[in-house]
């Protein structure tokens, strides 16, 4: 299946290798494609709200892997009212470069990406990083 992102088709094989090594994760909780395994249109990886300030409600990474390479990972924090957003991205984008990060709070804005792209694991773990360092942050304000 196609996406609006990409004209490829989403590589539910990759997918489902990064959920699986995503749970060796100690921030990750649960995964998940929504909206089901038949027909995926994203993979969901729900982290651990435990580990996270009380008033942080939902925290996930919503993730699109295609068959040509091009991805979507989306950092969602939800809690006392407000959403706190950002992504990482891969596909063609005019003026930009072909990967590029959609700052928090609200991912409006494109800077160049800091994640390997050497393999779709080196992404999916240096995003997992990110989200410790971004825990990391909560616990000290």
């Amino acid at each position: 299946m196609t996406d609006e992102f990409s004209s490829a088709p989403l590589d539910v094989a990759t997918l489902r290798t990064m959920a699986q090594r995503a749970e060796s994760h100690p921030l990750v909780d649960d995964w998940s494609f929504r909206p089901d395994a038949m027909t995926p249109r994203s993979l969901v990886i729900s982290l651990a709200t435990g580990q996270y300030p009380a008033h942080i409600e939902d925290v996930r990474l919503d993730a699109r892997w295609f068959e040509n390479d091009d991805y979507s990972v989306h950092y969602v924090e939800a809690g006392g009212g407000t959403i706190r957003q950002c992504r990482w991205d891969r596909h063609p984008k005019p003026d930009e470069p072909r990967a590029h990060f959609h700052p928090p709070p609200d991912a409006a804005d494109v800077e160049p990406s800091k994640v390997s792209e050497a393999h779709y694991l080196d992404v999916l773990f240096d995003v997992l990083d990110w989200v410790a360092d971004r825990l990391e942050q909560l616990h000290e304000q």
